[in-house]
């Protein structure tokens, strides 16, 4: 399974016609390709190609007299085999604006329902054009409202809009985005579990604590969250129950209970204590999250918080043990 796209960096010098020899031949050859004109120019003294392949791929490449970029969602050419890979943010700014505008126009164009959410658009772009994941992400959202149950696509996308479009996960892009996975085959269940990270996230952010992901733990482990307000810093891991339907669970107390449980017998359990454990029930309908709701399951691990969270933005929920976190206000506690 190929990951998010990224960039490799060629340390080599390029021209024209060692770029037409070696990396355009080459993806013809194999795939069968076209060398196009870029949508757009980037700024600064970049010299830039377009290669678009016969199966739908597409490869970007762009160089000046110190050194060269690779991107596509395609195999890579042979002659760039052993060139080391980068992050959005570890290449120079003209290079990763000019494939970021490229890459939008295309995915503006393919699936222009995701043009009106141009935040959500960009953040998850790394697997929206990924070579495996660029139309299970994209099915995803598209028909199963990222996620939430019992919601219209626009209610799903305007949620996240909102929340991504603060910039507060910006700093963690490469690493979020990722969380969506490329696989080629479609996953509702793991994908909805990777967007609960990001309704904690917003649960957090909007009570004022400022995020930070994969905090590394001595057990060796990664929690998903560090909450900050000033010198106070719990740590925070989430896990989504699958509905009971979706199940061995017979019915929605059993699937948080036992969700809840397998989680902290394993990397709570091995971290000591000490970290929140959020329970996401956003993937329950109503009667599922009413049934929840009235019997407020023991989740096996103190402190803890089991809420739901709508489109819309309302989220309810409850708490078990001495929860260090002030959600007043963000959850509205039954």
């Amino acid at each position: 399974m190929a990951r998010p796209l990224r960039f490799r960096r060629s340390p080599e010098r390029w021209s024209a016609s060692r770029v037409h020899d070696q990396l355009f031949t080459d993806l013809d050859d194999n795939l069968g390709a076209t060398a196009v004109d870029p949508h757009f120019r980037p700024a600064g003294d970049w010299e830039t190609r377009r290669f678009e392949m016969d199966n739908g791929d597409v490869a970007l490449f762009i160089w000046d007299g110190d050194a060269a970029y690779w991107m596509g969602n395609t195999e890579t050419p042979s002659a760039l085999w052993r060139t080391d890979k980068y992050g959005w943010e570890e290449v120079p700014y003209q290079v990763a604006r000019w494939a970021q505008r490229e890459l939008l126009a295309d995915l503006h164009d393919e699936s222009p329902w995701l043009e009106p959410y141009p935040h959500v658009s960009w953040f998850f772009l790394p697997v929206f054009m990924s070579k495996d994941g660029r139309h299970t992400t994209r099915e995803f959202f598209r028909d199963h409202a990222a996620g939430f149950p019992d919601a219209g696509r626009d209610e799903g996308l305007g949620f996240y809009e909102r929340f991504l479009s603060t910039g507060v996960l910006d700093p963690h892009r490469d690493e979020m985005s990722g969380k969506l996975g490329t696989s080629p085959q479609f996953d509702l269940v793991r994908m909805s579990s990777a967007m609960a990270e990001f309704t904690a996230a917003k649960l957090l952010t909007d009570a004022g604590y400022r995020v930070t992901p994969e905090i590394e733990v001595t057990t060796g482990h990664s929690l998903d969250f560090r909450a900050a307000k000033g010198d106070h810093q719990p740590l925070v891991e989430v896990t989504r129950p699958l509905p009971p339907t979706q199940r061995a669970a017979d019915t929605a107390v059993a699937a948080v209970r036992e969700t809840a449980e397998t989680k902290t017998s394993g990397q709570l359990s091995e971290h000591g204590g000490g970290a929140v454990l959020f329970v996401d029930c956003s993937s329950f309908h109503d009667d599922q999250w009413q049934a929840v709701r009235g019997e407020q399951p023991e989740v096996h691990h103190r402190p803890a918080v089991v809420y739901r969270v709508r489109p819309d933005g309302r989220a309810e929920g409850y708490s078990k043990g001495a929860v260090p976190l002030d959600l007043d206000g963000t959850i509205e506690w039954v």
